[in-house]
């Protein structure tokens, strides 16, 4: 080979070279923009996803703060109910030893009243209980006095 031919080939074989270098190049530059496409659909479908994701959460934060006021509510309701559930007791408490202060006053009366007429047998009264006077006087039946009315009820 003469050497005009292995120069030929040495310039052939660099421009070869060159050629699959710039196709490689070429080819890289290519595939990175189609990365970098790629990327940002998914970045704009990550947004998208995102925007969907902080609606739920504002909805579920929102759910949780009505859940809390109703919690407290019912809190606030129980211990209204226990506070008259208390209350109710005191006053039945309060009615019943009024109630024996009254009876006791009706016994003062009848003891003392010239025309009641008392017989030493104790007889039940309309409870079934035997009357503290002896008296057979019903304290729970009519006697032509009028009764105190009646307490009006808290709801």
């Amino acid at each position: 080979m003469t050497t005009n031919t292995i120069v030929l080939l040495v310039i052939v074989a660099i421009i070869a070279i060159l050629l699959i270098v710039a196709v490689a190049w070429v080819s890289r530059n290519k595939r990175a923009e189609s990365h970098r496409v790629e990327a940002g659909d998914i970045r704009d479908t990550a947004a998208e996803q995102s925007h969907r994701v902080g609606q739920q959460e504002a909805l579920a934060e929102e759910t949780a703060a009505k859940a809390r006021a109703a919690q407290a509510e019912a809190d606030a309701n129980a211990a209204h109910a226990t506070g008259l559930q208390h209350q109710a007791q005191v006053r039945r408490t309060e009615a019943a030893s009024a109630r024996d202060e009254v009876n006791e006053e009706f016994d003062r009366a009848d003891k003392i009243d010239p025309d009641t007429h008392r017989d030493d047998t104790s007889r039940p009264n309309s409870t079934g209980r035997p009357n503290p006077s002896g008296n057979g006087a019903d304290r729970s039946a009519p006697t032509g006095r009028q009764a105190p009315p009646a307490m009006p009820r808290n709801r």
